[in-house]
């Protein structure tokens, strides 16, 4: 489902993948512009993964994206509330999330997804991101 105003999970905002795409889903759910099928896993997923990572809470984010923080203004809140990562730990931050689907134990969810979304078939989609840049109507990139 193609939703204006959601980025590729793929973009990157101070050289972490996802983020923005959190971000986008904070401010859509906040004006009321985010779909019901992603409104239930607000806060969950990848959204508890990265804040996880950070080490911040996600509602103590989505205060601080409510009260106006562009994108630059958020990540540097959670490096100064949570931990700021090291250049190391934010590549393994990227390599790791940005392939969940593709021979881990997410496997069977993108299998499943694929399946209900009619992708079964299609053999390019090997990760979750991949699957969310299908059904969102965007191509597929190929990664290194």
């Amino acid at each position: 489902m193609n939703v204006p105003g959601l980025r590729s999970p793929y973009e990157k905002i101070g050289g972490l993948v996802y983020f923005g795409r959190m971000l986008d889903k904070i401010r859509l759910h906040a004006m009321g512009s985010l779909p019901a099928d992603y409104v239930t896993n607000l806060g969950g997923g990848f959204d508890g993964a990265c804040v996880r990572f950070l080490g911040v809470s996600y509602d103590d984010l989505v205060g601080q994206v409510k009260q106006g923080a562009n994108d630059e203004a958020a990540l540097e809140w959670c490096f100064a509330r949570g931990r700021r990562a090291t250049e190391d730990e934010m590549l393994v931050w990227n390599e790791f999330i940005r392939k969940r689907g593709w021979n881990d134990p997410a496997s069977d969810r993108l299998k499943q997804r694929k399946a209900e979304s009619g992708f079964a078939n299609r053999d390019e989609i090997q990760t979750l991101f991949d699957y969310i840049d299908a059904d969102e109507g965007r191509p597929i990139r190929q990664q290194p």
